[in-house]
């Protein structure tokens, strides 16, 4: 017995493929945010060498150093 002929396939429509392009662009925006929020919550920086006093070359020094 040979198969039949089959149905014609549905082409998805233009505002499903808009849509889910949108949607895999957002998804993927929001992870790298996340990804940005969770390296700048979990990163120390190392110690940077600092004036003590105002020197001549400059009057800016830190303010407290964390080190």
């Amino acid at each position: 017995m040979t198969p039949g002929p089959q149905p014609p396939r549905r082409r998805p429509s233009g505002r499903l493929v808009i849509g889910l392009a949108v949607l895999t662009g957002l998804l993927i925006l929001a992870g790298a945010n996340a990804h940005l929020v969770y390296v700048a919550a979990t990163s120390q920086p190392d110690c940077v060498a600092h004036a003590k006093l105002p020197r001549a070359d400059g009057p800016y020094r830190a303010a407290k150093p964390s080190c």
